[in-house]
């Protein structure tokens, strides 16, 4: 099961904000902050965190703070599940060697069930309906906990990122698409079915760009690194004299133009790069809104790739945000941070998760 409390920050404390000073609510955080003491202090020992992507396996072994002191990898091999098994147990075992490892997590995008036992489906690998926990505590012979990747993110960055010392975060991941998850009073909220944080997929625009999902409109059509890719890539086709830049650093090949490629010029002062990644902004700005006004958290964390660009891309977002936000003016706004812990977010979670659920378990 997932972790069912919150943990002391780690580094500073974020400043609260005004509407937070009431009596009522600093007795809620002072409990808060009692149950993230027990966390932080109840399991001292190092875990496994393993993030299983579409090309690599990246693992890591974790303290109770949340720093990484061992890393290893290997390419994902393929979508066998027994393959994948072998490289988890290889890296379990490299990393074992030099240290006492109390639990393994292993985060991966797809659908897990509520106890964290079996993988429902996972769209870059073969698993359905995966008993992947049994399979895989009957090969190491440690305690190892199941976790969409989204999920270990959100987790990470609460704990000891970016989202330290809120209790009601959002994170959401920009990558090739949107992921999403939340940590609501020191707990993953993956919802009554497990499947919770598919912000992605809420249509932003009815009859707009066609989805992978089968839908029409979806957010992460307009606010993610693919979006932003193929805006790109239609102004590069149509010959405008602002694509010039865009078409140089590839040589003249439009369909080779990639989100990475629009913000990495976009940082180096390409004026169409900026425009495109402030149209993306504001479209990230407007789902936010959307978000808020369903869920009302005190922070959306934005990670992934796309989050390169900083400020181009947050700025625009905050502005969007604000205008579109339901009630604006007279009620509370949610703050959007970038993430803290990069890339490692979602293998720091993992093993955290892990070390938590042993926890309750015990």
């Amino acid at each position: 099961m997932y972790a069912q409390s919150s943990g002391e920050p780690a580094g500073p404390s974020r400043k609260p904000a005004p509407w937070r000073r009431s009596a009522s609510l600093r007795a809620g955080s002072r409990q808060r902050d009692s149950f993230r003491t027990q966390l932080r202090l109840g399991r001292r020992g190092l875990a496994i965190g393993i993030d299983i992507g579409g090309t690599k396996v990246a693992a890591g072994v974790v303290d109770s703070e949340g720093r990484i002191l061992s890393e290893a990898r290997r390419s994902t091999p393929g979508t066998d599940p027994r393959a994948v098994e072998r490289v988890i147990v290889e890296l379990v075992e490299e990393l074992g060697r030099a240290h006492r490892i109390r639990s393994v997590g292993i985060g991966a995008a797809g659908w897990m069930d509520l106890d964290g036992g079996t993988v429902l489906f996972s769209p870059h690998l073969a698993w359905r309906n995966e008993p992947l926990r049994a399979n895989l505590q009957q090969l190491l012979r440690r305690p190892v906990l199941l976790a969409n990747d989204a999920d270990a993110a959100a987790w990470a960055e609460w704990r000891f990122g970016a989202g330290q010392g809120e209790d009601r975060l959002v994170c959401i991941t920009l990558g090739t698409g949107i992921g999403g998850a939340m940590v609501m009073d020191g707990r993953v909220e993956r919802g009554r079915f497990g499947v919770a944080g598919e912000f992605g997929h809420q249509v932003i625009m009815p009859g707009g760009h066609r989805c992978e999902c089968g839908n029409r409109g979806c957010w992460e059509q307009y606010a993610s690194g693919n979006a932003l890719g193929r805006e790109a890539r239609i102004l590069a086709r149509s010959n405008s004299p602002m694509a010039q830049d865009l078409l140089a650093a590839v040589d003249g090949r439009a369909e080779t133009i990639t989100g990475a490629v629009v913000t990495e010029l976009a940082l180096a002062g390409d004026t169409a790069s900026r425009e495109l990644i402030e149209e993306v902004g504001e479209w990230l700005g407007l789902g936010l809104a959307n978000l808020a006004a369903a869920l009302d958290p005190g922070l959306f964390v934005i990670g992934g790739g796309l989050c390169s660009a900083g400020d181009l891309l947050v700025e625009p977002a905050r502005k969007a945000f604000a205008r579109n936000l339901t009630g604006r003016g007279f009620r509370p706004a949610a703050e959007i941070e970038l993430a803290a812990l990069g890339p490692h977010a979602g293998l720091i979670g993992a093993a955290d998760l892990s070390r938590v659920a042993g926890r309750s378990r015990s």
